[in-house]
């Protein structure tokens, strides 16, 4: 009798441990859809960041975390496909890195929560309600604010000769709004007197023209912002720079360490890094329409004395001794 009593019990034992597993949540699901290319350094470094963010957090591949990766690989007419196919997955959460992948992402759900990582003046662009109450189903951190060109202006301008204008390259297809705030500039010109002009180019074979046409007055220099597109033709418009010898300035240090010139602007690994919180408090329960959107802490100026040389250029110590990196 004992020993059926040990066999029921044990039996009862087992079965109540498998109900307590299935009681238990599985792995939480986390999208990502990202603007670059997967195999680029800064793709890398970016991924690595938020990986590294959320395991500190205790959310872990393979254990409580299982991640879709989309990659758009710099072509915003692929954004819409591949956001519908994160959706359909029914992730508990949507990262979107991008204003064109945002924009996807919030056309293909308004339920799902989304962070996203690297936009500019989500505002402006009518992502959210508001920084501090972004309202709906959308939260995350900028890239900074239009008013970043500007700076972008005044950090060349501390490298080149004396400048009339900076040619802003950007893509319209994948980042419109530069164009607007373009045109804002119209009835408030910056305070450095230096005119600010667009160089929109929406196709590779479009930099070598726009930038040897920036190149036939030697007065111009060449601002480019963060943008898929020219993250992802980075080599054709260093190449193009250097070709016809045009002083530019870029918002990664990727582009300096593979040959630019100067670079300044927020960490982008850090942000990614940073996102993880996010994540980690909305798959806990928070709302993310209380979730006050954040902005750059951190931001890196990289400077490449070989090409300053090669531009005949020379860069001021007090630059020098400011920078993050130098490439000598």
């Amino acid at each position: 009798m004992r020993r059926r009593d040990f066999l029921a019990a044990l039996g009862a034992a087992t079965a109540w441990a498998a109900a307590g597993r299935a009681q238990q949540p599985g792995p939480r699901r986390l999208g990502v859809l990202m603007s670059g290319v997967e195999t680029d350094p800064e793709s890398g470094a970016r991924i690595a960041a938020l990986r590294q963010g959320l395991m500190v957090l205790g959310w872990q591949e393979g254990r409580n975390l299982a991640i879709e990766w989309r990659w758009a690989g710099g072509d915003v007419a692929r954004m819409p496909r591949l956001a519908a196919e994160l959706v359909a997955l029914g992730p508990n959460l949507i990262i979107a890195n991008s204003s064109p992948g945002l924009a996807a992402v919030q056309r293909a759900t308004r339920s799902i929560p989304i962070v996203f990582v690297l936009v500019y003046d989500p505002v402006e662009q009518g992502f959210i309600a508001g920084l501090a109450h972004p309202g709906g189903n959308t939260t995350g951190f900028t890239f900074g604010e239009y008013a970043m060109i500007g700076k972008l202006l005044q950090m060349l301008l501390g490298v080149a000769p004396p400048l009339a204008r900076g040619a802003v390259m950007y893509n319209p297809d994948t980042t419109p709004f530069y164009a607007g705030y373009l045109r804002s500039l119209a009835a408030e010109p910056p305070p450095s007197g230096v005119e600010l002009i667009g160089a929109p180019v929406r196709d590779a074979g479009e930099i070598d023209p726009a930038v040897a046409g920036l190149g036939e007055d030697q007065a111009t220099g060449l601002i480019v912002p963060p943008d898929a597109f020219t993250i992802a033709h980075r080599e054709a418009i260093m190449r193009a720079a250097a070709a016809h010898r045009v002083p530019a300035i870029y918002s990664y240090k990727q582009f300096v360490r593979e040959g630019g010139l100067i670079s300044y602007g927020p960490d982008s690994a850090d942000i990614f890094r940073r996102s993880a919180a996010y994540v980690d408090r909305i798959l806990k329960g928070a709302n993310p329409a209380e979730l006050p959107v954040q902005a750059p802490e951190k931001f890196e100026l990289a400077i490449n004395l070989n090409t300053a040389h090669s531009l005949g250029l020379t860069v001021p110590p007090g630059l020098l001794a400011i920078a993050d990196e130098v490439i000598e």
